[in-house]
């Protein structure tokens, strides 16, 4: 064929274009970040990541100076390029590429909603008491997959007023679906974290008396926790819990903005519905779902009924987010427990191996009896449960641990460490003569801290098939009880 022939041949093979191909494959460049941020560059570079901890910084990031009240950023610059950094953003001149602004935090605020601004990815904001960081993870395992690896999401638990400006910084223009999670400890910290994200859908796992101390009752803590749908964008989603107390008033925050509402759990009138749930031999569940024009089976790899309840969550999230639910049943049925948040360990004991339930982040009354009905169904040997103290509980705090009792009795755990202050109410409450109707209470040690707890589980001495439950508020480090028995990665 001639070369003329061949040049008035259609090009059959030519790859179909799309308006996101012209999108920059850099996260950002350094005009970029000045028009963001309304700073001054001192060179041209590209970077491919934003950092705030100098530790954490990786080769190619723009490292964020941030001042706070004991702590100045700006200290750490060096070391931040020492680790690779391509630039920094600061309030002062440096020897480094960087960009100079008035106020670092205005600064990631601003290159935050330019990144939301530039990119047409479909956003998911999740908040809730108990469970964000997993029905976090599991939602963008499930976009990800999708679209294939174009699903971004905040890492760790950078869910406050700092971390979820990072994490929307690092929203990549060619993203299609962005996840981040929203926290508070106070009144008045959801709303400005969700004008931030301006979410398409707005997700609340659950309501439970996580940090009560500060707000001082349930339905404030509900009443802050709708303010996640404030921030939602036109024709937004709010996705709400169906069977709590406080479902309710949560819908009528939802009314109130006139957002779409959808509900899921067990109630009749759920939009996502569960159906059946059938225990898996290898823990987890098989779960049947009704979503009103179809019923969808899949399987929940995570052992608990709060994970059947948070898998509908995550399928009506997917859903809303134009997602695929396919692709959501497989993410559920390959979900690992996160380290700190369910994962599991095993550890070397006289004999052979015992288990360790690595739930040491985070505690509060709700997740406290979800875990320890996972310790109960788990087979074990001998079951054992380590619990730090539950903080922020105020006023409510000894009757709150004081009701640990009653789970640990039915999930028939053999010995329980206690461990810090406040868990002297149900140190009291264990050693209280019961009826044999009522029960047997396990043995238990009370510490004061993570070390003398490392020395009573070692006195307790576990051995083979022997199963061990970690769970306590972060502030207490139990973490360090799960790395000395089980040389896991702090």
């Amino acid at each position: 064929m001639s070369a003329a022939m061949a040049s008035k041949r259609p090009l059959l093979h030519a790859w179909p274009k799309a308006a996101r191909d012209t999108l920059p494959l850099a996260l950002w460049d350094a005009p970029a970040i000045a028009a963001a941020t309304g700073g001054l560059t001192s060179a041209d570079f590209q970077v491919s990541g934003v950092e705030m901890d100098s530790r954490d910084v990786r080769p190619g990031d723009l490292f964020v100076a941030l001042k706070g009240e004991a702590m100045d950023g700006h200290r750490f610059i060096p070391m931040a390029f020492e680790k690779g950094a391509a630039a920094a953003i600061t309030d002062r001149p440096v020897d480094y590429p960087h960009v100079l602004v008035e106020d670092t935090t205005m600064a990631l605020q601003a290159l935050a909603h330019a990144a939301r601004e530039r990119s047409e990815a479909v956003r998911i904001g999740v908040t809730g008491s108990v469970g964000k960081t997993g029905v976090k993870e599991a939602i963008f395992n499930a976009l990800d997959r999708a679209s294939r690896g174009a699903a971004h999401r905040s890492v760790r638990s950078y869910n406050n007023h700092v971390g979820v400006p990072l994490s929307l910084a690092r929203l990549p223009a060619r993203a299609r679906f962005g996840v981040f999670e929203m926290g508070m400890n106070h009144a008045g910290e959801i709303a400005p974290l969700a004008g931030h994200v301006r979410p398409h859908v707005a997700l609340i796992t659950t309501i439970a008396p996580a940090h009560i101390e500060n707000l001082g009752s349930i339905e404030a803590i509900a009443d802050e926790k709708a303010q996640i749908f404030t921030g939602l964008t036109e024709g937004g989603t709010a996705i709400i819990p169906a069977d709590l107390p406080e479902t309710e008033r949560l819908i009528g925050h939802a009314r109130r903005l006139g957002v779409a509402i959808v509900t899921f759990g067990r109630g009749i009138d759920a939009d996502i519905r569960l159906l059946d749930a059938i225990p898996s031999p290898h823990g987890g569940s098989l779960v049947t779902a009704d979503l009103g024009n179809q019923r969808l089976c899949y399987t929940v790899a995570e052992p608990g009924e709060h994970w059947i309840t948070n898998s509908l969550a995550v399928i009506a999230a997917v859903r809303a987010a134009g997602g695929d639910l396919a692709s959501a049943g497989l993410a559920l049925a390959e979900m690992g427990g996160l380290k700190g948040r369910g994962a599991r360990f095993s550890a070397d004991v006289p004999g052979g191996k015992a288990l360790f339930i690595d739930e040491s982040y985070n505690a509060n009354p709700a997740s406290m009896r979800a875990t320890l009905r996972v310790l109960g169904q788990t087979p074990a040997h001998r079951r054992v449960a380590v619990l730090g103290a539950m903080k922020e509980l105020g006023d409510f705090s000894d009757r709150f641990h004081a009701q640990l009792c009653e789970p640990l009795i039915e999930a028939q755990i053999d010995h329980v460490i206690l461990v810090g202050d406040e868990m002297g109410a149900l140190e009291g409450e264990l050693g209280k003569p019961r009826g044999a109707s009522l029960g047997k209470a396990p043995s238990f040690a009370h510490c004061d801290g993570p070390d003398e707890a490392i020395a009573a589980l070692e006195e307790f001495s576990l051995t083979h098939g022997d199963a061990v439950l970690v769970k306590g508020s972060n502030s207490v480090g139990l973490g360090k009880l799960v790395t000395h028995f089980t040389s896991a990665q702090s």
